[in-house]
């Protein structure tokens, strides 16, 4: 049974916005977080968020154009994306995982327990 279903992709043009969603199924996680995987490239952190909502965390490329956010009571997790890049097209993949994280560990893939199946965003005129 698939914990956590990613929605909100799709094309956009450069300068626009879109949402990303992430449902979550299972225990409650404590940590949920965004990760984005492009062509030929890395896998890149791109944001995480803690069970409060209160402390979040971002990728440097995207510092001041994304915002994470979550509603616990929907089992939710969300990425607004303003300002986007052509260089921000990826496989966007939402992550989670029950219990803590240390920060410095925090942008580690292998430190999450749940992945989606992820979601294309492209940014292309």
């Amino acid at each position: 049974q698939a914990q956590l279903v990613e929605s909100g992709g799709g094309l956009v043009q450069p300068g626009g916005s879109l949402r990303l969603s992430c449902l979550a199924s299972g225990d409650r996680k404590y940590i949920m977080g965004w990760f984005r995987q492009a062509p030929g490239k890395e896998r890149e952190f791109v944001s995480a968020i803690q069970l409060t909502g209160s402390t979040t965390y971002y990728g440097d490329s995207v510092k001041g154009r994304f915002t994470v956010s979550r509603n616990n009571a929907k089992d939710t997790v969300y990425l607004q994306m303003n300002s986007l890049k052509p260089e921000d097209t990826a496989v966007y993949t939402c992550v989670a995982r029950g219990s803590r994280i240390i920060t410095s560990a925090i942008r580690d893939w292998e430190m999450y327990t749940f992945q989606g199946q992820g979601t294309q965003v492209t940014v292309s005129s």
